[in-house]
């Protein structure tokens, strides 16, 4: 029984091991896109911050269904995170506009394109979260909706780093 239980604690490592090895750090693309006020936000700017860059669609359920979080940490980390929306496709400016007052979202909300997206993931999934260092490396990416415990996890631990 010792043994088993130590060659599967010892395969649970090197897989782990393995997984860790496969995520590699990569320069986030230079993206330049206009936020709801018509303002250019360049993504190089942010550089510094984490960044959280969430591709989201305004007709996405999952995507609404995790703004509330994504308002919470962006008022409790403000310092030292950015979140940014960026719109999959882009809709009417008005609509994004009301989803946004509607929603109370207190980060920066850009629109994007399928190209944009195509610059970080070719898929066409939502949403989906890319994390970007504040040397401007993307380190990790969320698939589907962002929970505490990923938060927890992925983003905190940079949070602390100065």
């Amino acid at each position: 029984m010792k043994r088993f239980l130590a060659l599967t604690t010892l395969a649970l490592t090197l897989a782990f091991v393995s997984k860790a090895q496969d995520i590699q750090t990569v320069k986030a693309p230079a993206v330049i896109l206009k936020d709801t006020h018509g303002k250019t936000v360049k993504l190089s700017d942010l550089k510094g911050k984490i960044v959280m860059l969430n591709f989201w669609a305004t007709w996405c359920v999952p995507c609404a269904a995790e703004i509330p979080r994504l308002v919470k940490w962006q008022g409790e980390y403000k310092e030292k995170l950015q979140i940014i929306g960026v719109t999959y496709p882009p809709t009417n400016t008005a609509k994004v506009r009301r989803f946004v007052r509607k929603n109370k979202i207190n980060y920066l909300i850009l629109y994007g394109s399928k190209a944009t997206k195509k610059l970080f993931e070719p898929s066409d999934d939502l949403p989906i979260t890319f994390i970007i260092d504040a040397n401007g490396n993307i380190v990790d990416r969320i698939d589907g909706v962002i929970f505490a415990d990923e938060f927890e996890t992925k983003i905190k631990p940079l949070l602390k780093t100065p």
